[in-house]
């Protein structure tokens, strides 16, 4: 299959007042259209860095990056985020929802901000609640929200425009181990139902080993597992 996601020699190094702290040494990583791909690692050697990169969050000092055929680094700043919002999806270990908006507001907010029709904005926010198992949840705010339901609605929001890829930072992380397995188990059966490209870092052992490839990022590269 090929490469929806394909990185070739990804640095970074966040300079301090000591000197330059180098983070990515030489990433490659080329993950195919329906794949599912989990990134593990000890605390602190970059992997967050990884996926913001992957994700035109942050930008890499070095190496090339493209995704589903663009050249990402090459964009302007102004197409980038045109693209990020068209194309990626995301899911953090703390779910970002803005506190003043009902669950089925923040779900729909992707879909406003790329300036499309509000109704559709509604209809597909009250879809992806009912898949995620909140529909009756729909018009409560995110602190009438247990951690659980909170992190759904994220991964809702996640969806809400139809991502190719999809990007998760630690999605069990905030999460108790039984809560967290029926987040895994959700998430799971959506990315597969929508032939996601989906990278993952983690440390939950159940969530990766559900992966199709683990790797480790370690010493600033990428290392199969």
């Amino acid at each position: 299959m090929d490469a929806l996601i394909a990185a070739r020699g990804l640095t970074k190094a966040y300079r301090t007042v000591a000197g330059d702290v180098p983070v990515l040494m030489g990433v490659d990583l080329d993950v195919a259209a329906g794949e599912m791909v989990a990134v593990v690692g000890a605390s602190g050697v970059g992997k967050s860095t990884l996926l913001h990169v992957l994700g035109t969050l942050d930008r890499p000092d070095g190496g090339s990056l493209r995704i589903a055929g663009e050249d990402v680094l090459a964009l302007g700043e102004r197409r980038r985020c045109e693209f990020r919002n068209r194309t990626i999806g995301f899911v953090f270990q703390f779910h970002h929802l803005l506190p003043e908006f009902s669950a089925a507001e923040n779900v729909g907010m992707p879909l406003l901000i790329g300036r499309r029709p509000a109704e559709e904005a509604r209809r597909r926010a009250a879809e992806l609640l009912e898949e995620v198992g909140l529909g009756a949840r729909a018009s409560h705010r995110p602190g009438a929200l247990s951690g659980g339901e909170q992190q759904r609605v994220a991964v809702a929001r996640a969806l809400a425009a139809s991502p190719r890829v999809l990007l998760a930072d630690e999605p069990t992380g905030d999460l108790d181990r039984a809560t967290g397995q029926r987040l895994a188990e959700t998430l799971r059966a959506l990315v597969r139902a929508r032939s996601l490209t989906v990278v993952i870092v983690t440390h939950n052992e159940e969530l990766a080993r559900s992966c199709d490839r683990v790797l480790a990022l370690v010493g600033g590269r990428l290392l199969a597992t």
